[in-house]
C-alpha cells in the first residue's frame, strides 16, 4: 500500500523502509537508484544481518583494518561506491540514505560541504530537544562523541548522502578497525570506544526512525513504496562499483602489515 505524507506541493521523495537487509544488497540498490532512476529516494534500513566492514571507495585495507583478525573471524569487507571512512556495521546499525536530484534541492549547491550542511540541518530537527547534536567536520555527534558516519557520491545531475547510525555496537567489532592516520581534529588521539557513543542512550530506535521520516516530510512530499514495487533495470545491464573484497586482497593487506 502506498502512503503519502509530508509537505503538500513539495518535491516527491519515495521512502523505502527495510529491516535487516544485508548491507551489500542495500549498497547495490542505492547505486542503481542513483544511476538508473530519476526519482528522489529515502532508504531506511533498520540493521543489517551480520557484521561487515564497509570502506570508502579509495580506502586501503592495510591502513584501516586489522586484516589478520578480519580473516581469522571471517568478517566480510565491502568497498562501497561512495567516499568517506571505514565503519563496522551490524544489527545495531541504522542506515539512512538520501538520493536527490540536484534541481530538487535547489538551495543546496551539489558539492560535499553544502550537502553535508543541509543534512546537518535536517538532523537538527530529528534530535531537537533530545541531545547536544552537532555536525562536526563530517560526523554527527552528541557533544564530542560520534554516532553517525557519512559518505557521499555526486554525479552530473544527482547525489547520494548516506549515513550509518550507531544505535548500538559490539565492543569486539570496534577492534577490527585501526586508528586512521587521517582523523577529524576533534577526535584528538581517542580510541574508538572513547570516540563513539550509542544512540540508544538517547532515544528509542523506532522513535529515531519516525522523527527522521517526519523531518524529511518538512521538505518533501513523502510517498512510502515497497522494495518489490521499485522498477529498476535488470542487474545484467548495470555494473556495480560496490563490491566484496576477495580473501586474497585481505591476505595481501596482511603481508603489508607484517
Amino acid at each position: 500500500m502506498m502512503e503519502m505524507m509530508g509537505k503538500a506541493g513539495a518535491p516527491l521523495m519515495k521512502l523505502v523502509r527495510l529491516t535487516g537487509v544485508p548491507i551489500l544488497q542495500q549498497l547495490h540498490l542505492e547505486e542503481q537508484l542513483l544511476r538508473t532512476t530519476s526519482h528522489n529516494w529515502c532508504l531506511i534500513n533498520d540493521g543489517t544481518t551480520s557484521p561487515a566492514i564497509v570502506m570508502g571507495l579509495s580506502g586501503k585495507v592495510s591502513e584501516l583494518v586489522e586484516a589478520k583478525s578480519v580473516l581469522q573471524d571471517r568478517i566480510p569487507i565491502i568497498r562501497r561506491f561512495t567516499g568517506g571512512g571505514t565503519v563496522v556495521v551490524d544489527q545495531g546499525t541504522i542506515f539512512v540514505t538520501l538520493i536527490c536530484n540536484k534541481d530538487t534541492v535547489s538551495n543546496v549547491q551539489p558539492f560535499p560541504r553544502p550537502i553535508m550542511s543541509w543534512s546537518g540541518r535536517l538532523y537538527d530537527k530529528v534530535f531537537e530537544g533530545l541531545a547536544d547534536f552537532h555536525l562536526r567536520e563530517n560526523d554527527y555527534v552528541f557533544g564530542d562523541r560520534k554516532f553517525g558516519g557519512n559518505a557521499q557520491s555526486i554525479t552530473k545531475h544527482r547525489w547520494v548522502h548516506h549515513t550509518s547510525f550507531l544505535w548500538d555496537y559490539e565492543v569486539k567489532n570496534m577492534s577490527y578497525l585501526k586508528l586512521p592516520a587521517k582523523a577529524p581534529e576533534y577526535r584528538l588521539t581517542r580510541g574508538h570506544l572513547d570516540f563513539v557513543c550509542r544512540m540508544k542512550d538517547y532515544l528509542p530506535r523506532s522513535e529515531f526512525i519516525e522523527r527522521t521520516i517526519e523531518a524529511i516530510g518538512d521538505q518533501f512530499s513523502v510517498k512510502s513504496v515497497s522494495l518489490e514495487s521499485i522498477d529498476i533495470p535488470s542487474t545484467s545491464e548495470f555494473v556495480h562499483t560496490t563490491r566484496l573484497l576477495t580473501e586474497q586482497e585481505i591476505q595481501e593487506a596482511c603481508t603489508i602489515q607484517t
